[in-house]
């Protein structure tokens, strides 16, 4: 627990002033956060990231997370146009190697770059755009009293399990609290900040926050049994990988993103 708790200390001290800042040098943290992210997945399948879809994979990565990279090239291709390259040239590579690589390969392998990158491509779009520090620090104080809520609630009344098959410690009860502990910050947030939104708005988000915050929790733990592996890395100590820390966040920004589209 000392272990954990000191990691988190100077990983906060590290992180929240390069938020804070943003521009470039948060912009190349996020690159950073999201290749060794993707890293991690390659390797609970076993693809190399030095390998030709590895490096594929991360390259593609590289140009989803900031779109305005390749959007004025000469040959202007879009997101989705990169996509479909990326997967034919994956196709392609299982004919040159005759099956070793797979079409499941390929599959596993796409999801992973549209998984990792399109949470950390909102974590960018959110800080870099109107009202962004805000944004990313509410949706942060979501994530981290959802999960303290669901902690302490799961320990202290927890008795029905949530989904023992993926995640055996977390409790409906649980998962109830962090709910209920994550309204009521956002409601302070919003009293100490105020956002051009309505306190129902506010809670609603809260409520959505929450909840697509736990999914994306209990998603990486899918993985994580599906692969056999306790943690997603070991570049953290005492909290593993950074799928781990930031498997929240992956689908909390992308969905704050979306429900503030709807709001505006």
């Amino acid at each position: 627990m000392k272990q954990r708790i000191l990691t988190a200390v100077i990983a906060l001290i590290l992180f929240i002033p390069i938020v804070v800042y943003g521009n470039s040098p948060f912009t190349v943290v996020v690159y950073l956060l999201a290749t060794i992210g993707l890293y991690e997945l390659l390797k609970m399948h076993n693809i190399s990231w030095y390998s030709v879809p590895g490096l594929m994979a991360i390259i593609v990565l590289w140009l989803i997370l900031f779109p305005a990279a390749y959007e004025n090239l000469p040959f202007s291709m879009n997101t989705a146009q990169i996509t479909l390259v990326f997967v034919l040239l994956l196709l392609a590579y299982t004919v040159l190697l005759k099956n070793k690589f797979t079409f499941d390969d390929v599959g596993f392998v796409l999801l992973a770059v549209l998984y990792v990158g399109m949470g950390f491509f909102y974590f960018i779009a959110t800080r870099h755009g109107e009202d962004g520090l805000a944004q990313v620090f509410f949706a942060l104080v979501l994530i981290w009293s959802t999960d303290t809520g669901a902690y302490f609630t799961g320990r202290t009344v927890g008795k029905n399990k949530l989904w023992p098959e993926i995640s055996p410690n977390k409790t409906i009860e649980g998962a109830i609290g962090g709910i209920v502990v994550a309204t009521i910050v956002g409601i302070v947030f919003h009293l100490i900040y105020q956002f051009p939104f309505s306190l129902t708005t506010i809670i609603i988000v809260s409520i959505l926050v929450s909840i697509f915050g736990q999914i994306g929790d209990l998603v990486e733990s899918a993985f994580k049994r599906h692969y056999n592996v306790k943690d997603s890395g070991k570049i953290l100590p005492g909290h593993g990988g950074i799928l781990d820390r930031f498997d929240s966040a992956i689908f909390v920004f992308p969905v704050l993103h979306l429900i503030l589209q709807l709001v505006n």
